[in-house]
């Protein structure tokens, strides 16, 4: 471990993880560590199931084998689907992390309205046939949708909206309401509050092709899951990082971060210490070194149910999204499914989450509209994590921290804060095409 680095990467959460590639493929020496002795940091996937019930200091139970075999489970603490067409599955494509893992499509998005869950349309076809929306406003509805799957937005002038001006008066332009407002910003543009509407509509507009372009892909829905869980993508980013040069150490405890002069030269483990140019971490390695800040909570709630959620088809795997206006909250609430198909739980059993961003001081309580969507519940968990982010862009100190993980079920905000943590790391954007395509797995 007493070597010089370039680059020193600690926790292995999925954001490190994708980080310690891309430096790596970039031609970085890189030492990644974590102190835990698997990999995935907050977001990683918990097996056998008794490991859950161990995570949240639960005793099993008489009754435990119901459930199946233990090794048949693989639980996501952080669960998140990937955009078919997103930033995620663009780095997994173009650095050939593919080849490590398997996707299943996800078989529905829905959206929640008046105590009622539908299907969220996403084109002009199924905009005409849902039911969330009288006749009038479905021809009004359809028409945005018309005028954002047509607009240029590298000629604006070419279009018969200016997508430099807001999303507010992009919505006034077509006459859509405020309940079409509602899924179409948070369950189509995916935002997280409304804040975006006074904001220019280009980004909204952006946003609505990448869900449209998303569904075109696989049909049912724009989401994609890994089999066997979340766990596997921090793994398959870090036997990338080991192709190129990387070098891994699991269980081993972080004492110090050095400075001099107010900038990282290395990191301590017991007598040793680890030279290095740069650190790149989680919050939870530099919570005394007053370089990050909270700026909220988020509180989850896992779920094991031997049914499909009501109201979805009896799909096999989805999301529902709860508008924040629908439930009189500052920000939305998600639910997300996933099932034994996807090989995360024994056959017949589905995992539920639900997560919102804590705004009161009963955090549980405001889980309420999401588990009212559920039907029974079999077993629940009940987590309230603190949301962390740096309050600095490193470059004085050449340390490097990533955000904590929102409660979102989608990673489009994930891939945003690890591309903006490369590119102040390295001054630079990330340059896909220096990976090779067709790496030998032996190497």
């Amino acid at each position: 471990m007493d070597e010089e680095y370039d680059v020193i990467v600690l926790g292995t959460g999925l954001k490190e993880c994708i980080l310690s590639g891309m430096m790596s493929v970039s031609g970085k020496k890189v030492l990644h560590m974590d102190r835990n002795k698997y990999y995935g940091g907050e977001s990683a996937s918990l097996h056998p199931l008794n490991e859950l019930f161990t995570y949240f200091g639960k005793t099993p139970g008489s009754n435990f084998e119901k459930y199946g075999k233990p090794r048949d489970w693989n639980v996501d603490l952080i669960p998140k689907f990937l955009m078919a067409n997103g930033q995620l599955v663009k780095l997994l494509i173009h650095t050939g992390v593919t080849r490590y893992l398997e996707f299943k499509s996800v078989e529905g998005s829905y959206v929640y309205k008046g105590g009622k869950v539908y299907k969220v349309p996403a084109n002009e076809t199924e905009a005409l046939a849902t039911n969330l929306m009288g006749m009038f406003e479905k021809r009004r509805f359809k028409n945005l949708l018309q005028f954002i799957q047509d607009c240029d937005l590298e000629n604006p002038k070419a279009n018969k909206f200016d997508p430099d001006k807001t999303a507010a008066e992009l919505y006034e332009k077509f006459g859509v309401d405020g309940n079409t407002q509602d899924f179409t910003g948070h369950a189509l543009g995916l935002y997280l509050d409304d804040t975006y509407k006074s904001k220019p509509a280009r980004d909204t507009i952006a946003r609505i092709k990448l869900y449209s372009e998303s569904l075109a892909r696989y049909g049912k829905s724009p989401y994609l899951y890994p089999l066997y869980g979340l766990g596997e993508l921090p793994q398959g980013f870090a036997r990338l990082s080991a192709i190129y040069g990387g070098t891994y150490m699991l269980d081993k405890q972080v004492d110090e971060i050095v400075m001099e002069n107010g900038k990282v030269v290395g990191v301590r483990c017991g007598e040793e210490v680890a030279k290095c140019k740069m650190v790149i971490c989680d919050p939870s390695y530099v919570k005394d070194m007053g370089i990050t800040k909270k700026v909220g909570q988020v509180v989850r709630a896992i779920c094991i149910m031997d049914h499909p959620i009501p109201n979805t088809k009896d799909s096999l795997s989805c999301q529902i999204i709860v508008p924040q206006n629908q439930v009189g909250r500052s920000s939305d609430l998600y639910v997300c499914c996933v099932s034994y198909t996807h090989q995360v739980a024994s056959k017949g059993f589905f995992l539920a989450i639900v997560a919102t961003t804590v705004e009161t001081s009963n955090p549980e309580r405001e889980l309420k509209p999401g588990l009212d969507l559920l039907g029974p519940v079999l077993e629940t968990f009940i987590s309230v994590n603190d949301i962390y982010e740096p309050s600095d862009d490193g470059q004085s100190s050449q340390i490097f921290v990533s955000k904590s993980y929102d409660a979102t079920t989608h990673f489009e905000t994930t891939c945003n804060d690890v591309l903006d943590i490369f590119r102040r790391a390295t001054g630079e954007d990330f340059d896909f095409s220096k990976v090779q395509h067709n790496l030998d797995d032996g190497c």
